[in-house]
């Protein structure tokens, strides 16, 4: 009889054993089990977070791109237009302007996509938006290249030559037309490439164009110390090693003169003078 008990007690202590194994077992399956929930969901945020970034940077790399190419032609209409008017020779500028024309597209854009559909609002801020732009840039790229790439002196309504009241309004017309009717359709243009296509395009065109602002800021800076040069007296024309030789050849006055037409410096006396003056 005890024997039997004993044999019960044994049997119901196994259960009890047995039963809390199951339990600790099935903790620590749910724990591993939350674990591994976790570690995905976490990845799946992270690759979320990569897809949201890279789509933004390609979006706003083309955005560049596309409006600068734009603006190089609306320059190039632009001189002929004043060309005609003027009855003067063409000064077609390739320049880094075309490159601020793609920057201050991605800064419209970003500041004043909300107020898409509200034409007047668009109009005003669009205006003081660009104004602000055109003079900071301005007074940026004059720091870097010790020049100015252009100048509104000619306005009435100029504003230290940097920016002026006539140009900030028909910036202001072409925000409204930007953000109302033009950004969807480079949006749709932008958007039929995806997959892998998508991120070899991408890097072929950053690379494309990193290149070229370097040699665009290089060429600008060579071109100013050459002449600032010339104004007092130094030769600049040496070919004493390779980059000379390169500067003097890719970067030859002939060649910047008909990319950048329009760029001053400040003379010895304290005046803006066209640096192809100073050079010829």
């Amino acid at each position: 009889m005890k024997k039997e008990i004993q044999k019960k007690e044994v049997a119901e202590s196994k259960k009890k054993l047995n039963k809390k194994e199951e339990k600790i077992s099935n903790s620590e399956n749910m724990k591993n089990k939350q674990k591994k929930e976790n570690k995905r969901s976490k990845e799946n945020k992270e690759n979320k977070t990569h897809s949201v970034i890279w789509t933004k940077y390609h979006q706003y790399l083309w955005y560049f791109l596309i409006f600068s190419l734009i603006g190089l032609a609306l320059e190039a209409i632009s001189a002929f237009v004043e060309a005609k008017i003027f009855n003067k020779e063409m000064e077609l500028i390739l320049g880094p302007l075309c490159f601020i024309y793609g920057l201050g597209a991605i800064i419209i854009i970003i500041c004043l996509k909300g107020f898409k559909g509200k034409k007047l609002k668009l109009f005003l801020l669009g205006t003081i938006l660009v104004a602000t732009i055109q003079y900071a840039m301005s007074f940026i790229l004059e720091a870097i290249f010790g020049a100015k790439l252009w100048d509104c002196g000619w306005s009435k309504f100029s504003i230290n030559g940097r920016t002026c009241i006539e140009l900030a309004l028909v910036f202001g017309i072409i925000t409204v037309i930007l953000i109302n009717i033009v950004q969807k359709y480079i949006d749709k243009l932008i958007n039929k490439v995806n997959g892998k296509t998508r991120i070899i395009v991408d890097i072929i065109v950053s690379a494309i164009i990193t290149f070229t602002l370097m040699l665009t800021v290089w060429g600008v800076i060579t071109y100013t110390i050459r002449a600032k040069e010339v104004m007092n007296g130094k030769n600049y024309t040496s070919n004493n090693n390779i980059i000379e030789k390169f500067q003097n050849t890719v970067f030859a006055n002939e060649i910047m003169e008909k990319i950048l037409p329009r760029i001053k410096i400040v003379d010895n006396a304290g005046n803006l003078v066209l640096i192809k003056n100073i050079n010829n």
